[in-house]
């Protein structure tokens, strides 16, 4: 044993301690004070990754639940209104059979069955064409309308929806593209300089789409196009030396009428004429062609780029750079696909399914029993008319009771059912994630308690190693 008086290697054991105590009892705070056992990385960096990744799939679950209860409503929807049409196809086939009794009916009778029938088609073409979910149509064949680019070259996106030239998409088809005015940037050029090398001649101030830039008298053209260009993320304005014409030649970086260059230059040192200039760009203008119908669009609208364009119906198509050509003619450069409708079902990508509705209108109900014949077009008037009517209204509601059939089967076994396991493996997977970041009030208390007694002992124990050097004078005979 030896006695010291600059090292107190005790006091300094006992003082280690307390601090160790001291972290351990914050950690135990942190965790008590809110209620979770990763509160940084440095915690538990694994089990951080894995509650994160967790965390990803719960979310991801929960979303999924709500799109499989959207998806439910929107069955119950289009179910709803099939059977206010089964319920009309079955007052029109009573009408059929009524009028199939000619040997009593009078001919007026037979015209108010008639007119009946006639007015019972157009309820269920109006119920096809009116039956909505948000802002997606169910019953006119549109429903689940995707769109595909297939000529990337010269389109970017496309986006058409359930309607085209005012009329609901009920077929797939290809869309053609025939650029009938290209965009353009808004453009400015400055004065001449003979060369890249050719000198400003004296000091200047130009103001470029609000932002002011200086120019020096020995700023040659081509430093005046690096410092334009040194602010263009300000100013959306880029600069070129044209060697040809010998000037700066300015332009946007986006094109159409939105795109501008406001540029002054009061002394005229840069600009091609002293004082202030403007210029905008202008959008583009196409025939797009989709299933025998051709429709304008435009760019620019609600204040998108001149290459986005958009038609009355709200359908867009971004063109690229190269297909911003009145070039661009008869181009096929997308594919739209009718009749099915995607629902995301999972967490992850590409579980999904897919729910197919025909079109329900009228002239779609009933067919295949007689050429041409449908359920717009019966006649209750003759007697061979009526017993036609019989077997194509019997066709009809064997068409609606299938399609309710598909939907009913999409409910309970696809989505609802999906509903169901989802909740399982949210709830499972909720629980794993608990074990890895709660913290464990029970277990956690303890340790408090018990790292709080430490620290009172370690407290009361280094004060007594503090007090060991005094040991040494004893020794002086202090």
């Amino acid at each position: 044993m030896s006695f010291t008086i600059n090292t107190n290697l005790a006091a300094m054991n006992a003082l280690f301690n307390v601090n160790n105590t001291d972290n351990s009892l914050q950690t135990a705070i942190q965790r008590l004070s809110t209620g979770e056992q990763i509160n940084s990385a440095a915690d538990n960096p694994s089990g951080l990754i894995i509650s994160q990744q967790y965390t990803a799939e719960i979310g991801g679950l929960t979303q999924a639940v709500q799109n499989s209860q959207d998806g439910v409503n929107y069955a119950k929807t289009a179910d709803g209104a099939l059977a206010e049409v089964s319920t009309l196809l079955d007052t029109a086939r009573s009408l059929a059979v009524a009028s199939a009794n000619t040997g009593t009916l009078s001919t007026s009778a037979l015209q108010a069955n008639q007119a009946q029938l006639e007015s019972i088609a157009a309820s269920i073409t109006q119920i096809s064409q009116q039956t909505q979910f948000g802002t997606k149509y169910l019953l006119n064949g549109s429903s689940g309308v995707t769109s595909t680019v297939t000529n990337a070259a010269d389109v970017s996106t496309i986006d058409i929806g359930g309607t085209f030239n005012g009329s609901a998409v009920t077929a797939s088809s290809g869309v053609t593209l025939t650029v009938t005015q290209a965009a353009t940037q808004a453009a400015l050029v400055s004065k001449s300089y003979a060369f890249a090398t050719t000198t400003a001649g004296s000091n200047d101030t130009i103001n470029l789409n609000g932002v002011n830039l200086s120019i020096n008298a020995s700023d040659s053209a081509s430093t005046i196009v690096g410092n334009i260009n040194g602010i263009e993320a300000q100013t959306g304005v880029h600069a070129t030396y044209d060697s040809t014409n010998g000037k700066i030649d300015l332009a946007t970086d986006t094109f159409g009428s939105a795109a501008h260059i406001d540029l002054t230059d009061a002394s005229g040192v840069f600009a091609s004429s002293a004082g202030y200039s403007t210029a905008s760009g202008t959008d583009a203008v196409a025939q797009v062609a989709v299933g025998g119908h051709t429709v304008l669009f435009t760019g620019g609208l609600n204040g998108n780029s001149g290459l986005t364009l958009t038609d009355a119906d709200g359908n867009t198509m971004l063109l690229t750079t190269a297909g911003n050509s009145t070039a661009t003619a008869d181009a096929t450069v997308g594919q739209v696909t009718a009749g099915s409708a995607q629902f995301q079902i999972g967490a992850f990508s590409g579980q999904t399914a897919d729910l197919s509705i025909g079109n329900m209108a009228a002239s779609q109900l009933g067919t295949g029993v007689a050429s041409g014949v449908n359920l717009s077009n019966l006649n209750l008037t003759t007697a061979a008319g009526a017993s036609q009517a019989i077997q194509v209204i019997d066709a009809a509601i064997n068409q609606v009771a299938t399609t309710r059939g598909n939907i009913g089967n999409f409910e309970a076994n696809v989505l609802q059912a999906n509903v169901q396991s989802l909740g399982v493996a949210q709830q499972n997977l909720s629980s794993a994630n608990a074990s890895i970041v709660d913290t464990n009030v029970a277990a956690e208390t303890t340790t408090y308690t018990q790292l709080q007694i430490l620290e009172q002992a370690g407290i009361s124990v280094l004060a007594q190693a503090n007090q060991l050097p005094q040991a040494v004078l004893k020794l002086l005979g202090g």
